[in-house]
Formats: structure tokens, C-alpha cells, sequence
């Protein structure tokens, strides 16, 4: 059997889920709309370009997928801007570019449970080489060591903490269940595209904390910042004046970076559903 799709047009999906999630406005996160303080949006475009083709490299384990992606990021803009981007896209590079049968989300299943030693290995140095903020102390298996468990045993081990190891150990239900979900309902309603993944975006903001701010500033803070992304989905949800809403989407913005919040794991979640809604669609197309 040959590939469900080429390196190509996952090389593509995954630069366009990238740009497309820039275009929208993601309180508290770099997009078009505002700068970090930290980083900006050519930082982020030139991490999508780099990091495409080593993560939809053909027959590649996850790990090499994930470590080649991280070195070509970093060695391009100097700093750690797609790491959780890059753990989420990987496995679905895979699925996408596999021959076996089912659809991407059984196929996804199948890599994720056939995980090895080396690709935790691989994984490892990539994080340590990212050397992304709110990692935080592990009691075991951190990555500041060799691992001698799966990639898949090592996301498990950090699922409390993570919400992508989360979704690594979940068969990434937040994705195809509460991300895809949002991501076509909105498309129904005939949304244009960056409102379409600003929905997609506050859909995980709002109902799951997010993880890389509870690391960093704990679980009450992460919790306020639900309920503040709560609030504004039912107006984005209820509104016929997106003109209005984006302007509190804005204030949201500028508040959460105030506050130095950035819900950066919301952002990687949203990515991923860009891409898993695009290399979906391109298998129906075959």
C-alpha cells in the first residue's frame, strides 16, 4: 500500500496551520494582531518554514520528526518558539504519512502505541535543546536524563502536569473531540477563517486550564484565565457584532500580557487541529 499522503502536502498542512493560526487573534499569544513582548510573528513564520520539511520527512520515527524539527527551529531563530507545536504535529505527520489502513485518528492510535525507547531519546534532547520555560521539577523520568521507558510510557508519566502528554496518552482526544468539533461548527456557520480559529482557540482556553500557565503561575491562575475565556466564547458564540467582540478579544490580549500569562498550550492545541482538519480533508480528496 502506498502513503495516505506525500511529504509534500504534509510538509504544506503543517506550514499552513501554522500561518493560519498567526492570522488569528489568540489572547495572551503571538498572532498579526500583537507582538509578544518576548518574540514576534516573523519569528513564528520562519519556525513554520524550517521545521516543515523535517517533520514530514518520509518513513521517519516520531523522534527523529520531532528532534530535526526542534534544531532546524532553533537554529534559525535562535530560540524556542514551536516546541509544543512540533510534539503535537509529529504523530500526526506519521499517521498522515503511513500506509496502514483506517482513518487519520486510527492510524494516529497505532503510532502512538508503537512509540519506542529512541523516540523518547530523541524527544529529550529536542526538549533540552528547545529549553522551554515551565518544564518545572519531575520526580521521574525528567528530561534533564537518558530515558529508559517509550515516548508514550514518559507522556504518561507527565499527563497530570501536560496537557499535550495528555493527549499523547489519550490518543489526542482534546483534538478530535473538542477541537475539530469547534473547528467545523464554526466552518457551518460560515465564519471567516481567523474566526474560525479564534473559536477553536477559546474552545480549549475555555474549557480546559492551560497547562504552561498553571506550571509557571499554578492552578488558581490558570483557572481565572478559563473563566475570563469562558465568558468571552459566549460572546463570540451569541454575537452578530464580531466587530465588537474583537475589540474585547483585544483587551483580553493586552491584558493576559500585562499579567505575562501566555497560554501557549491553548495555542499548540489549536495548531494541531489546523492540521489535523487540513490532512483530513486532503485524504478525502485522494
Amino acid at each position: 500500500m502506498r502513503a495516505h499522503l506525500t511529504a509534500t502536502q504534509v510538509a504544506q498542512a503543517f506550514r499552513d496551520a501554522c500561518l493560519a493560526e498567526l492570522d488569528a487573534l489568540k489572547p495572551g499569544n503571538v498572532h498579526r494582531f500583537g507582538d509578544d513582548p518576548r518574540m514576534t510573528v516573523a519569528d513564528f513564520e520562519t519556525s513554520a518554514r524550517v521545521a516543515a520539511a523535517p517533520l514530514a520527512q518520509a518513513s521517519a520515527a516520531v523522534g527523529e520528526r520531532i528532534s530535526a524539527s526542534v534544531a532546524a527551529t532553533v537554529a534559525a531563530v535562535g530560540h524556542n518558539t514551536n516546541l509544543g507545536i512540533i510534539l503535537l504535529s509529529a504523530p500526526l505527520a506519521s499517521a498522515a504519512l503511513s500506509d496502514e489502513a483506517g482513518d487519520l485518528r486510527e492510524r494516529l492510535a497505532k503510532v502512538l502505541a508503537g512509540l519506542s525507547v529512541e523516540d523518547a531519546k530523541e524527544a529529550y534532547a529536542a526538549i533540552r535543546q528547545a529549553n522551554p520555560g515551565g518544564l518545572g521539577e519531575v520526580p521521574r523520568h525528567g528530561v534533564d536524563g537518558e530515558p529508559a521507558i517509550t515516548l508514550l510510557e514518559a507522556m504518561k508519566a507527565a499527563e497530570g502536569h501536560d496537557r499535550i502528554a495528555w493527549n499523547y496518552s489519550h490518543d489526542f482526544a482534546d483534538i478530535f473531540d473538542l477541537g475539530l468539533p469547534r473547528f467545523r461548527e464554526a466552518e457551518r456557520c460560515g465564519w471567516p477563517a481567523p474566526f474560525v480559529t479564534t473559536s477553536v482557540y477559546l474552545g480549549f482556553l475555555s474549557t480546559l486550564p492551560d497547562t504552561l500557565i498553571e506550571r509557571k503561575f499554578g492552578s488558581p491562575q490558570a483557572f481565572e484565565v478559563q473563566a475570563e475565556a469562558k465568558s468571552l466564547t459566549g460572546k463570540l458564540n451569541d454575537s452578530a457584532n464580531r466587530a465588537a467582540v474583537e475589540q474585547e478579544l483585544k483587551d483580553f490580549d493586552r491584558s493576559l500580557k500585562a499579567r505575562g500569562l501566555n497560554p501557549g498550550t491553548s495555542a499548540d492545541l489549536t495548531v494541531a487541529t489546523l492540521l489535523a482538519a487540513s490532512l483530513q480533508a486532503l485524504e478525502q480528496r485522494r
